[in-house]
């Protein structure tokens, strides 16, 4: 049964919760953000490989977050989201044994689940035959087990979903949430991303397809988005979560509310495999139909947090389709040359630090932005944040597949 709610009600974000190579939990990650401290470094789990770096979360000790069960039963991908998903409900003033769990929703994006389990079973197999394959195999690898379990740890019994829209998953899952929010099938929704992809076989597989930098000489400068001397991503991990709810809900529980998911736009460049529309007409869709959503003017935007990858061709495609549609009014940062790309979890981070942005008039840099590309025409912070008053923002993910995900974020 749904609740009858009035036409496209403002949904407020109430809680966050991060977990990054920058900081486990949402100051640490900020600060390491606002400083545009670079997180890259060699990585001793991929030594020997093409590409042997990655940005991965410093000192996270499952045992310690998400205690001895789950640290044994759980892979690292569900580990950190609900390491985030806990941080979120805490800073919404929200305790679950006190809510009414069917009528909260769980949605996570992820694009790859549980790798590194699948691949340390694989091995296991080859060198020690089928008996050897452990018992929690399936359950750790799925990815959907990851709002499995934050549902159980919840006790959220509402809609659990999982979304798999490559690197635009975690903003496709805050855009499904919205609408589970604004049609009256949850009161009350933890919406997010998370992704443990740094695994041998998977940072292989990326080096292969060519999209890695391969600036392995000097890591902590390798994701340099919007740089002219950019040549790749490097695969990071993370988490990042929120809890949303329609705004008067919010007031009425006296909550403070962060700022608002004000519009969602998705769409499909049905273009090529891994490359974006060059002259980037989806991207353009999905933004013209969440600004759209939002009922706000291109002219309106004060900052977009954006994709950003730091490869050649997406960040001028997305450059393109920007300066088209935006000019340069709006002031824009890639958080991704802090935190690397964390594919499934990467459009759920950069929502919430585009909450922050929006809550604290900081925008913040772009790390390793030295020499802006000529062809890239927009107005990006470098160098150290800019403080700025933030009443519109974009935050924009688009993944292989040619799938993009536009999100609108306004101030509260």
């Amino acid at each position: 049964m749904t609740t009858p709610v009035s036409p496209s009600p403002d949904i407020a974000v109430t809680g966050v919760g991060l977990v990054t190579s920058a900081g486990i939990g949402v100051d640490a990650t900020w600060k390491g953000v606002c400083e545009g401290r670079p997180t890259a470094a060699r990585n001793p789990l991929l030594a020997g490989l093409p590409v042997d770096i990655s940005c991965t979360v410093p000192g996270f000790s499952a045992r310690e977050h998400v205690g001895r069960r789950s640290s044994l039963a759980h892979d690292r991908f569900t580990q950190l989201g609900i390491t985030a998903a806990r941080e979120a409900v805490a800073d919404a003033g929200l305790d679950p044994r006190n809510w009414d769990g069917a009528r909260v929703g769980v949605v996570v994006g992820c694009g790859l689940g549980g790798v590194a389990t699948w691949e340390t079973q694989h091995r296991r197999m080859l060198e020690k035959g089928p008996e050897a394959v452990s018992a929690l195999l399936i359950p750790m690898l799925v990815p959907n087990m990851v709002a499995g379990h934050l549902a159980m740890d919840l006790h959220a019994t509402g809609p659990n979903l999982v979304t798999a829209t490559a690197c635009a998953s975690g903003a496709t899952a805050i855009g499904t949430a919205l609408q589970l929010l604004r049609d009256g099938s949850c009161d009350l929704v933890v919406a997010g991303g998370a992704e443990a992809g740094v695994s041998p076989l998977m940072v292989t597989g990326f080096a292969q397809m060519g999209a890695l930098s391969r600036r392995l000489d000097e890591p902590s400068a390798a994701s340099r988005p919007f740089d002219a001397d950019r040549d790749g991503f490097v695969i990071g991990e993370g988490s990042g979560m929120l809890v949303l709810e329609r705004e008067a809900d919010a007031h009425a529980r006296r909550a403070r509310v962060r700022a608002r998911i004000a519009g969602y736009g998705a769409s499909a460049d049905a273009y090529q495999m891994t490359a974006p529309d060059p002259a980037g007409v989806g991207v353009l869709q999905a933004l013209r139909t969440a600004l759209a959503g939002a009922g706000v003017m291109p002219d309106e935007v004060d900052h977009v947090n954006a994709h950003g990858t730091s490869t050649p061709l997406n960040d001028a495609a997305e450059a393109g389709a920007l300066r088209k549609l935006l000019g340069e009014g709006a002031a824009v940062t890639s958080t991704k040359g802090v935190t690397g790309h964390t594919l499934g979890a990467a459009g759920a981070i950069e929502a919430v630090l585009t909450v922050l942005t929006v809550e604290h008039g900081r925008v913040p840099p772009t790390a390793n932005l030295e020499r802006q590309d000529a062809e890239i025409e927009l107005d990006i912070v470098a160098g150290s944040p800019r403080e700025q008053k933030v009443d519109v923002a974009v935050s924009n993910s688009f993944g292989f597949g040619g799938q993009n995900a536009v999100l609108v974020i306004t101030a509260a």
